[in-house]
């Protein structure tokens, strides 16, 4: 069987080929001694977040540091949020929201660090 590698490198796949496989959307390639070879991987969801935080270089200590930055000052938090705002302005509490992050993003990390 042939198969056509196009201007953007792509290369199709042959359908009998990919059939005997099963549903695969990423392939693991190696050139060895002048071949091109596929292995099919099947990516975990807990692999493909910890693959795209390390893409974008997030790791722990930044993810602290996010969260820490979305935290409100603890003294500004003293008067009631009707006192510090006007009625037309007013808005869920700030500690809320970074509070609903925190949990969140500990749920996502303990989650991909099960698997």
């Amino acid at each position: 069987m042939l198969a056509k590698l196009t201007s953007k490198n792509q290369l199709t796949l042959p359908k009998s080929i990919t059939e005997t496989i099963g549903p695969v959307q990423y392939f693991d390639v190696q050139s060895r001694g002048g071949q091109i070879i596929l292995t099919p991987v099947r990516i975990q969801r807990g692999d493909a977040l910890r693959a795209k935080l390390a893409e974008l270089k997030i790791d722990a200590a930044t993810i602290q540091a996010a969260v820490a930055w979305g935290e409100p000052d603890k003294k500004s938090l003293a008067k009631p949020l009707s006192e510090k705002m006007p009625a037309t302005r007013r808005r869920q509490a700030p500690s809320t929201d970074a509070a609903n992050l925190k949990v969140s993003l500990t749920k996502v990390f303990a989650k991909a660090a099960k698997r």
